[in-house]
């Protein structure tokens, strides 16, 4: 290997071709990263330099096996068991981050739950609920309590992690459509609100990006998923992680209320 290419090497381990994004001196929050997305960006986060905990609520086997892995990678980390729908649980999460490893500068909300595709007629109203109970809510819970500590120091990052679904119109999945929508809306309202004190708040939305929930998912299906990217191959979690380092950085001060489509094109013309 070359110097150029070592250089080169280096520089896309950081997420940016030819850009240093380093991450060091901040604490990043990502929710359910023990597993999928969440995982990655959590692990892009931490080799940036950034202290990333560990959240999780249902798996402790599957939570320990990750932070075990952000460990061997060199990521400062905690164990943090939340339900991010429940206020009390939130507050006590970022209780316990602070008084390990401070205020919290980075704000990833990414824990979800399953998504099937239903008719609406098979839907009822709790499952829209829990929808926008993930979507909406746990970023609002998550954001009220951060929020002062990055007023105070005048910088803060939340990243929400939001869909193609809403773009595309995705049926039959109007449950999560619509709480997506209301994520993407929120989090518009919030980049205004939030950009005259240093505070940027920024959308990802991925394609299909295949991780472990997807392990069952029927192979038609992905199939004809794939027959429609232009860029014709399938998203790795790391395509997402990236935009999130991007996002996170001092780089991206001044983007906030964009929405950026992780996809390979599938929304191009929308």
């Amino acid at each position: 290997m070359t110097k150029d290419s070592e250089n080169s090497s280096s520089a896309a381990g950081n997420g940016c071709a030819g850009v240093s994004i380093g991450l060091q001196g901040r604490v990043a929050l990502v929710t359910g990263n023990s597993t999928g997305l969440g995982k990655a960006i959590g692990l892009a986060l931490g080799r940036a330099g950034a202290v990333v905990p560990v959240n999780f609520f249902n798996n402790e086997a599957r939570a320990q096996q990750a932070l075990a892995e952000y460990q061997a990678a060199g990521i400062r980390t905690m164990l943090v068991k939340a339900d991010v729908t429940k206020p009390e649980d939130v507050n006590q999460m970022v209780s316990e981050i602070e008084s390990k490893y401070g205020t919290i500068d980075i704000l990833v909300p990414n824990a979800t739950c399953e998504q099937p595709l239903r008719p609406i007629e098979e839907y009822d109203w709790e499952f829209y609920q829990l929808m926008l109970d993930f979507f909406v809510k746990s970023p609002y819970l998550l954001t009220r309590r951060t929020l002062p500590a990055m007023k105070q120091k005048r910088f803060g990052r939340i990243i929400n992690i939001t869909s193609e679904v809403f773009h595309r119109a995705v049926s039959p999945f109007s449950a999560y459509v619509a709480a997506k929508g209301a994520q993407i809306g929120w989090s518009r309202s919030m980049s205004q609100e939030l950009a005259p004190f240093g505070i940027t708040v920024n959308m990802v939305a991925p394609g299909w990006i295949p991780v472990e929930r997807h392990l069952n998912d029927p192979e038609a299906d992905k199939q004809r998923y794939f027959d429609l990217i232009p860029a014709k191959r399938w998203g790795v979690p790391e395509d997402v992680a990236n935009t999130v380092l991007y996002l996170a950085s001092e780089q991206s001060g001044f983007v906030t209320g964009q929405s950026i489509a992780v996809n390979g094109g599938m929304t191009a013309w929308l």
